[in-house]
């Protein structure tokens, strides 16, 4: 099995702020380009108009896409640094597949806390213990108490599950929930909606392999993205459908804020992220304590 997952690597793809640079290499050859035949799996991602998954605050593994990797549907993929960290520290005492972090990933994708337009909130510290609809455990969460955590005491930072990007810019719009933190295209819908934006920031990715995935492989996949990379700084708009698709029509390609999206080409995931991603995950309470950076992180494609 092994043999055959080097030479036909299979890799997930989800929400496109997280995957652009992936969706960019596939259709541009340029992971042909590298002599790489790989199978794309595509899960569901709280990004598209048309899911109906719900996660919880409980399990991260039972999602759609932990449940194809942990099967062995998949190989490698990608989603938020503290999404990964938690899955790579977590996995083995879950007694499921393990995975290692294998680069810090090439999409940092923008997230932004935004209410209704007629709200009374004007600034990060008027959430104080109001609710903030999230994706839990994901992006939207770990970006959204990155930050809060400068205006407001942990205990006053009220998070809630409204469902999808629609799902709870909806609830936004209805006066359900105070807040809702979002990505792209969802902050560009929510600007056409009127929306009032309150602070935003870039999230990174991180990219997560099993062992089976060997680092020469790992490095070519790496070197496609790099060349997607500089495709997209150079004329992002060439690429922004992959994002404005998601919404299901609410969002025009023009109408898509690119000076949003921000790339980089993949690379080692140092000693010091470890330590100082880590310990903030831990201090959250969205991981257990006692990893290691050796047990954890897997450079081998630059090795």
């Amino acid at each position: 099995m092994a043999a055959d997952v080097r030479t036909k690597p299979q890799v997930a793809t989800m929400n496109a702020v997280h995957d652009l640079p992936v969706l960019v290499a596939r259709d541009e050859g340029f992971f042909k380009d590298e002599g790489l035949d790989i199978e794309f799996v595509t899960t569901p991602g709280m990004a598209q108009v048309t899911t109906s998954h719900f996660v919880k605050f409980d399990s991260v593994f039972d999602r759609p896409l932990d449940s194809v990797y942990n099967e062995g549907g998949i190989d490698q993929y990608r989603m938020c640094e503290w999404g990964i960290m938690k899955r790579a520290v977590e996995a083995e005492s879950q007694h499921l597949r393990g995975r290692k972090i294998v680069a810090l990933g090439a999409s940092m994708s923008k997230f932004a806390i935004v209410v209704a337009k007629d709200s009374k909130i004007y600034e990060p510290e008027m959430l104080k213990d109001k609710p903030i609809a999230v994706t839990p455990n994901n992006g939207s969460d770990f970006t959204t108490l990155k930050m809060i955590e400068g205006f407001l005491e942990p205990q006053h930072v009220k998070r809630t599950n409204a469902g999808s990007m629609l799902k709870r810019l909806e609830a936004v719009r209805d006066g359900k929930v105070a807040a809702a933190s979002l990505m792209e295209p969802w902050i560009s819908v929510a600007q056409k909606w009127g929306l009032r934006i309150l602070i935003e920031s870039h999230s990174t990715r991180a990219e997560a392999a099993g062992e089976d995935l060997d680092g020469r492989t790992l490095r070519k996949m790496f070197n496609a993205q790099a060349r997607a990379v500089e495709a997209i700084e150079k004329n992002p708009q060439k690429y922004v459908h992959y994002l404005a698709r998601e919404t299901g029509g609410l969002l025009k390609p023009e109408e898509l804020q690119t000076w949003r999206l921000l790339h980089a080409a993949p690379q080692p995931y140092t000693r010091e992220r470890f330590d100082d991603t880590y310990r903030w995950t831990v201090k959250w309470n969205m991981t257990v304590p006692n990893a290691t950076y050796e047990n954890t992180v897997d450079n081998r494609a630059w090795e």
